[in-house]
């Protein structure tokens, strides 16, 4: 790509920052979605501790037009940079698996800390990624959820202390 390495970081760290900046590229186009616009993701810039660039993730935030630290989002906020950056490493490793395609993307929990507004945008935003092409799962607890996803496998304790499935 004629990047220069000014910081001469290690050649390890230079990669990683590289795949790190597509990833977060991707990463951005659910997360403008999933924030309506507010937020998005950027690769840190500058000295770190060890004397080089480092691989730290800060937000840009819309509203104020400032970059700050990803800890100063909310919990549900969080949650929705997590499943933004989880989807943009998906698209990352599949451009550079040739022919290898993740078709499935599972995420445990993380719902809870939503609020009913924000629930729906993460939903619509999921059925969007989706687009037909991938499949979604959802493991989570929230009753909310049962009540908007169609297709479930419910898992339940018997008395025996095993498990029951129902599709």
């Amino acid at each position: 790509t004629g990047r220069s390495n000014a910081l001469r970081v290690p050649l390890l760290q230079y990669v990683l920052g590289m795949m790190l900046d597509e990833t977060i590229q991707s990463a951005n186009r659910f997360f403008s979605v999933l924030s309506r616009g507010r937020y998005a993701l950027q690769h840190k810039q500058g000295k770190s501790g060890a004397g080089y660039g480092g691989l730290d993730i800060e937000v840009l935030d819309g509203m104020s037009g400032t970059c700050r630290s990803v800890e100063t989002l909310s919990g549900g906020e969080q949650f929705l940079a997590s499943l933004s950056l989880a989807f943009g490493l998906s698209d990352v490793v599949q451009s550079y698996s040739g022919a290898v395609r993740l078709d499935s993307i599972f995420i445990d929990e993380g719902f809870g800390s939503l609020d009913s507004e924000a629930l729906q945008q993460a939903l619509t935003a999921l059925v969007g990624v989706s687009g037909g092409c991938r499949i979604v799962g959802i493991i989570s607890h929230v009753a909310e959820l049962k009540e908007r996803i169609d297709r479930q496998i419910i898992v339940t304790k018997d008395h025996s202390g095993g498990s029951r499935v129902q599709v």
